[in-house]
C-alpha cells in the first residue's frame, strides 16, 4: 500500500519540476544577454533592450498569474496546471529558433507567462493537497527547486550555445505535464464546488485515513456547506457586490498584505536579480570575468543546497523565528559586505583580497535562502481563505509581478552607475523595511490547518485547540 507522503510527494514533484523550469527561466539571461552583447553576435542589441529581455519576464507573468488565478476557479487545479504549462514549453522553442529581437522577446515573454501562472498556482496545490505537518517542507522546496534551476542554466550556458539550454529547459515542463495528468483533483475545489463524495474519495487517498485527516476533513466539509448554504439564497446582484465587498474583508485584505511585503523581500534580497545577472556582479567583484563561471557555479551549489536545509529546518522551527532570524542576520551580512566594497572602491583597502567579499556573499546568500527566499512563497500557499484563493491568486500576481519586473529591470542601470556596493546597499535598505512590516502582520502558521488559518484571519485569534474528548478520540482512532 503506498503511504500518503509519498503520494502526496508524487503530486508535488509535477510542482517542483515547474518551479526547476522557472529557475532556468529566470536565470536565462546570464548566458543569453553575454552573448547578444559580443561584437559577433547575429542578433544585435543594447543595453537598453537587454534590460526588457530580462525584465520582460515579470511583466509577462502578471498575465500568467491572473490566468491562472481564474483557471483555478473554473476547471479546477489539475487541468489549470497541465494547460499554463503549454506557454513555456512554446517560448522555449521560439527562443531556439529565434533569428530577431521579436522572437527572442516572445519566447521570454511566453517563458513569463507560464513562470508567473505555476508560481501561485504551485504553492496552492501543495496547500490543498499536503498535510499540515508536511506542508511547509514542501513550500520550502519550491525555492530550493527554483536554486537547481538557476545551477543548471548557468552550467549549460557554460559549456554549450544559448539557444541549445532552451532545448534542455523543455524537459522540465514535459515531465511536469505527464505527472500532472496522474493528479486527483484538489479536495479543497471540489468542496467549493458541492462535489463532496469527490471531495472525501480525493482527500483520504491523499491523506489517508488518521484521526487528523478525518477531522481536518469535517472541518473543511462544515465550512465550505455553511459558505455555500449563504451564496444560495443571493442573486446575481448580490454576488456580483459579494465579489468586490470582498476588497474591504480583512479575511482578505491582510493576506494581501503579507504578500506584498513577502513579494518586495523576495525581491529585494536579491532571490532573481542573482542569478539573472551572477556573471557582472562577480566579475566586478573579482575583477576578473573570465573566472567568473566557476564563482557563480559555486554560489548556487551553495545557494541550492541552503534552500534544501531550509526546507528540514522549517520542521523543527517556527515560521516567524526561521524568517527573522535569519533575515536580521543576513541584513547585518550584507551590510558588511558593502561597507567593505565601498571602502574598495575608495582604494582604502587593497583589491586584491576578493575572496573576502565573495566569501561573505555566501555567508548571506546561505542566510536569505533559509528564510527571506522560501518563506515568502509558502505565503501563498497558506494565507488565502479558499473562498477568496482566486482573487488572491490574481493580487498576489500583480505585485509579485511588479516587483521581479522592477527589481530585473534597474539592476543593470544600479550595477552601471552605484556599482555592486550601491545595488545590493539599495535593496538591503527595502528587505530591512519590509522585515519590519512583516513582523507585526504576520502570524505563526507551522502546522496549522487551512482552515485554522483561514479563521485567523477572520476573527485575529486562531481556534482554540479541540476539546479532551475529541483528542482522545484522535488517539485512539490513530
Amino acid at each position: 500500500m503506498v503511504s500518503p507522503l509519498l503520494k502526496q510527494s508524487w503530486t508535488v514533484s509535477g510542482v517542483l519540476l515547474n518551479m526547476l523550469g522557472q529557475g532556468m527561466v529566470l536565470s536565462y539571461p546570464s548566458c543569453m544577454l553575454p552573448a547578444l552583447l559580443a561584437p559577433d553576435s547575429p542578433i544585435k542589441i543594447d543595453l537598453h533592450t537587454a534590460s526588457w529581455l530580462a525584465s520582460s519576464v515579470g511583466l509577462a507573468s502578471m498575465f500568467g498569474f491572473f490566468v491562472s488565478s481564474f483557471l483555478m476557479e473554473w476547471f479546477g487545479r489539475r487541468l489549470s496546471h497541465a494547460l499554463v504549462i503549454l506557454p513555456g514549453t512554446a517560448g522555449w522553442l521560439f527562443i531556439y529558433f529565434s533569428t530577431s529581437i521579436p522572437t527572442l522577446m516572445t519566447g521570454r515573454v511566453l517563458g513569463g507567462i507560464t513562470a508567473g501562472a505555476t508560481v501561485t498556482l504551485g504553492a496552492v496545490v501543495i496547500g490543498e493537497y499536503t498535510s499540515p505537518e508536511h506542508r511547509g517542507m514542501f513550500l520550502n522546496l519550491k525555492t530550493a527547486a527554483v536554486c537547481l534551476g538557476n545551477t543548471i542554466t548557468h552550467l549549460l550556458g557554460h559549456f554549450v550555445h544559448w539557444k541549445t539550454v532552451g532545448l534542455f529547459a523543455l524537459v522540465p515542463h514535459i515531465l511536469a505535464f505527464i505527472i500532472v495528468c496522474t493528479w486527483p483533483e484538489s479536495p479543497a475545489w471540489l468542496a467549493s464546488k458541492r462535489q463532496f463524495e469527490k471531495s472525501e474519495k480525493a482527500f483520504y487517498w491523499l491523506r489517508g485515513y488518521s484521526g487528523k485527516s478525518r477531522l481536518e476533513l469535517e472541518d473543511m466539509l462544515k465550512a465550505q456547506k455553511e459558505r455555500l448554504s449563504i451564496q444560495i439564497n443571493q442573486s446575481c446582484c448580490g454576488k456580483t457586490k459579494g465579489f468586490f465587498r470582498k476588497f474591504t474583508r480583512k479575511d482578505f485584505v491582510k493576506p494581501v498584505i503579507i504578500v506584498l511585503f513577502g513579494a518586495i523581500l523576495l525581491e529585494s534580497c536579491g532571490r532573481h536579480i542573482f542569478p539573472a545577472y551572477a556573471p557582472q556582479i562577480i566579475g566586478e567583484i573579482t575583477g576578473n570575468k573570465t573566472q567568473s563561471f566557476y564563482y557563480t557555479l559555486a554560489l548556487d551549489l551553495i545557494i541550492t543546497a541552503s534552500a534544501t536545509f531550509s526546507s528540514g529546518l522549517v520542521k523543527v522551527m517556527k515560521r516567524r523565528t526561521l524568517l527573522f532570524s535569519t533575515g536580521l542576520a543576513s541584513l547585518i551580512v550584507l551590510g558588511t559586505v558593502c561597507s567593505y566594497l565601498y571602502l574598495v572602491a575608495l582604494e582604502v583597502i587593497p583589491k586584491t583580497m576578493t575572496w573576502i567579499p565573495l566569501s561573505l556573499f555566501v555567508v548571506y546568500f546561505i542566510l536569505a535562502n533559509l528564510g527571506c527566499t522560501p518563506i515568502p512563497y509558502a505565503f501563498l500557499g497558506e494565507v488565502f481563505p479558499l473562498v477568496h484563493r482566486g482573487a488572491g491568486s490574481a493580487v498576489s500576481g500583480i505585485t509579485l509581478s511588479l516587483s521581479l519586473m522592477v527589481a530585473l529591470k534597474v539592476t543593470p542601470y544600479l550595477l552601471a552607475s552605484v556599482s555592486v556596493h550601491g545595488t545590493f546597499a539599495a535593496f538591503g535598505a527595502v528587505m530591512a523595511a519590509s522585515l519590519l512590516g512583516l513582523y507585526f502582520i504576520l502570524p505563526e502558521t507551522k502546522d496549522r490547518t487551512l482552515q485554522e488559518i483561514e479563521e485567523y484571519f477572520n476573527h485575529g485569534v486562531f481556534p482554540e485547540k479541540r476539546n479532551d474528548t475529541e483528542r482522545e478520540m484522535v488517539k485512539m482512532i490513530s
